[in-house]
């Protein structure tokens, strides 16, 4: 688990493809001294596992599914990406609450200024569109952020960001443009509230295709709107 708040610039030192997956060795200026082989560890939001590490580099494997869902299969050395360590039990939740767990892709359609704030739209298919809302979670490449507009029309949709000089500053983004990919992780919390409004059950449920009871009506008469 993680929240959004990245703690360091990585930079990928070399890739080595092993079949479809690939295994990323990346160099950060995080002291890694308190990692061990075998912790998650959060590169551009995808949480992955460290399979060797140093005092300022570590590797990681990478299965084919998280190679097809991300944007790692586009990238080569040199490529700068965003780190993050699991979190604490014990730590501020400063972000939100981010599984690493990337849901797909988006591409960012325009980048502007609005005095100091990096105003960023990003284009998202509705698989992704279908969990966002105005004022909702969002995380871009593993940075959490806060959706200030949204929009979708048929299968086109897309939402609006806006990043502040210190984000920009110690993340990717601050150096993202127009036709870049990006990771996208969207909310959790909102993943399964609309899992549980639609009715859709686990696909080994034999109740699944039962219509959920819950409505917005019944959220709102008793409080919960």
């Amino acid at each position: 688990m993680f929240t959004g708040i990245i703690e360091s610039f990585g930079t990928i030192k070399a890739i080595e493809s092993n079949g479809e997956g690939k295994i990323l060795h990346i160099g950060c200026d995080l002291d890694l001294t308190e990692s061990k082989i075998g912790d998650s560890i959060a590169v551009n939001g995808a949480c992955l596992t460290a399979v060797s590490l140093g005092k300022f580099d570590f590797k990681v494997d990478m299965a084919p599914e998280t190679v097809a869902r991300t944007t790692f299969k586009r990238m080569g050395p040199g490529t700068r990406v965003n780190i993050e360590r699991a979190l604490r039990l014990s730590d501020r939740i400063d972000g939100h609450l981010v599984s690493g767990h990337i849901d797909g892709t988006g591409t960012i359609s325009s980048v502007t200024r609005n005095a100091n704030a990096l105003i960023m739209s990003v284009a998202v298919d509705e698989g992704l569109a279908a969990d966002m809302i105005e004022k909702g979670s969002v995380a871009i490449d593993g940075i959490s952020l806060t959706i200030n507009q949204f929009s979708q029309a048929g299968s086109k949709a897309w939402f609006q960001v806006s990043v502040i000089p210190h984000t920009a500053d110690v993340t990717t983004i601050g150096l993202k443009k127009v036709g870049d990919k990006v990771n996208i992780e969207t909310d959790m919390l909102g993943k399964y509230v609309r899992k549980i409004l639609t009715g859709r059950g686990f696909k080994n449920d034999a109740d699944s295709q039962k219509k959920s009871d819950i409505s917005m009506a019944l959220l709102a008469k008793n409080g919960f709107l």
